[in-house]
């Protein structure tokens, strides 16, 4: 099966560092502490923030740090084939790395004997959910009013007929030579998240690299501009309301 033709662009018209259209939207639910709306390509992933809160039971609780607990679920709709309902072991390592790396951008020793619970609920998925769960569950956070070092881009990179590729699409990742989720802290340049699933050159994994901070550093604008919009948009009802208290009491 080719996956890039002549003309060096992909089965769905990208060019090789191009990456899906991306949309993301903070505070998409009332009820959670803080959330996220992330629509990636035909990925659609939403993540919600409980927290800090309790820690329950109490023998997981630390009384020098928050507890980061992460639950990632692929629906049972989310892929053509139907998913069986409930936890497998992809979930259940996908949801320990995500908790590790947003551990550690997490200011977790202000809130000890607490937990920061983060759910990120797949509704479609189409390759590089981890990355698109990771980067909504950072914007949750950041909209929870969680403090942290910075918020989390992330992206994969892989390499499809002989060729280093930005953000694969589920055929490439299924067809493909070798797929590198990563995520990085913009503001250190640190490497948050990395794994590898096939085979690079150290020439095209340093290209990889490359490609992955660059695409990161273009998530994390748009990360930055769905809380710019969540809040602008919070001024703007919090001053409404002031202008007409007797609405918005009735209302």
């Amino acid at each position: 099966m080719r996956l890039i033709d002549e003309n060096g662009l992909r089965i769905d018209g990208r060019k090789v560092d191009e990456l899906r259209p991306i949309r993301i939207e903070a505070g998409v639910l009332k009820r959670a502490d803080g959330s996220a709306y992330v629509e990636w390509g035909k990925n659609k992933v939403i993540a919600a923030v409980y927290g800090p809160r309790e820690c329950h039971p109490r023998h997981l609780q630390d009384p020098s740090k928050a507890l980061v607990q992460c639950r990632y679920n692929m629906i049972a709709f989310s892929v053509m084939e139907r998913k069986r309902p409930g936890p497998d072991r992809r979930s259940v390592e996908i949801s320990k790395i995500i908790a590790e790396a947003l551990e550690y951008v997490i200011f977790t020793e202000y809130f000890p004997r607490t937990s920061i619970d983060v759910y990120i609920e797949i509704l479609q998925a189409n390759a590089g959910t981890r990355c698109a769960g990771l980067t909504a569950a950072s914007v949750a956070l950041a909209d929870a009013g969680v403090p942290m070092k910075d918020l989390v881009p992330a992206v994969a990179v892989g390499k499809v007929d002989n060729q280093v590729v930005l953000d694969l699409t589920k055929e490439e990742d299924n067809h493909g030579q070798a797929d590198l989720p990563m995520a990085i802290i913009p503001r250190t340049g640190e490497v948050l998240l990395m794994q590898m699933d096939g085979h690079m050159t150290v020439e095209e994994f340093n290209k990889a690299i490359d490609l992955g901070y660059k695409a990161c550093e273009k998530i994390y604008q748009l990360q930055k501009d769905a809380l710019r919009r969540r809040y602008a948009v919070e001024e703007i009802e919090t001053f409404e309301e002031a202008q007409h208290p007797q609405t918005a009491m009735e209302e």
